[in-house]
């Protein structure tokens, strides 16, 4: 058996990578430019991506990603996380313009229906029970909100936080032995899920993916990084390219979905792509 897993407190204290100024704000540039299509709205269209509308980034830490929403236009920005230290650390910079509240992400302090976008990004495999705060986070949302998810795959290859090959596909007791022989942490506290996982833990919503919609147009969604120099570029242009049943093929073991959720069945509003988002079937 693997440790028992309790909250983690004070995430920002010891993963520095909460603290990456300038890769938090890419992942929020990526962020904004996926809500931006989905609601067919931005710069193109004359507005801000969330111009007048209440956001709140679940799980937010140091609170860049919150800033980064703030100033895409939201007329009222929530930042909430347990980790008091990087909460402190968002309301001395960002204060002004986020309103950052200690929570648990089970017993949001938000009336039903009361938020327009949620951003859950890479938080699910860190807390205690993920099913519970989705079904929260489905309490606060507005009937026509969107639900912005970044959700690490169980059985992605090499696992992003210890950058171990198959660690994530391990039982918790043996898990812990290979992070430990590794030398990078003392036990193994995150916990995956795989693509079925993903789609019963959003039970109730209506999915969309836009993991390749992302990787085939790194420059739309603000991924430049994703494929650099000449040889990411063929590779950008051989995934555009690919069909859909054979990109369909690898999504089991797609190390990273980008799903957007709602609740009322709203659909893509953006302009047409060379892979464009598909649905994603859930119970």
């Amino acid at each position: 058996m693997g440790k028992e897993r309790v909250a983690q407190l004070e995430y920002s204290e010891f993963q520095a990578a909460m603290l990456d100024e300038a890769k938090r704000r890419r992942k929020a540039a990526k962020i904004i430019a996926v809500l931006g299509h989905f609601l067919g709205r931005g710069p193109q269209a004359g507005a801000g991506v969330l111009d007048g509308l209440t956001v709140a980034d679940i799980g937010c830490s140091a609170g860049f990603i919150a800033d980064e929403l703030a100033a895409a236009g939201a007329a009222r920005t929530f930042g909430v996380d347990i980790d008091v230290p990087g909460l402190r650390k968002a309301a001395e910079r960002f204060g002004g313009r986020v309103e950052f509240v200690c929570a648990d992400g089970t017993a949001l302090p938000f009336p039903d229906g009361s938020l327009d976008v949620l951003v859950f990004n890479h938080i699910y495999e860190h807390v205690v029970d993920p099913d519970a705060v989705v079904a929260e986070m489905r309490r606060v949302l507005a009937d026509d909100g969107v639900l912005y998810l970044g959700l690490g795959n169980r059985l992605g290859v090499m696992e992003p936080h210890y950058k171990l090959p198959f660690l994530s596909y391990l039982p918790p007791g043996l898990a812990d032995r290979y992070v430990r022989a590794s030398g990078r942490a003392d036990h193994y506290y995150e916990r995956f899920r795989t693509r079925g996982g993903l789609r019963r833990m959003l039970a109730g919503f209506q999915v969309w993916d836009y993991s390749f919609p992302v990787l085939a147009s790194p420059e739309r969604f603000a991924g430049a990084e994703l494929f650099p120099g000449p040889a990411g570029r063929l590779a950008q242009g051989v995934l555009a390219r690919t069909p859909r049943p054979a990109l369909r093929a690898l999504l089991p073991v797609v190390p990273t979905y980008l799903w957007v959720a709602t609740k009322n069945g709203r659909r893509p509003l953006g302009p047409g792509l060379p892979q464009p988002p598909e649905p994603v079937r859930t119970p």
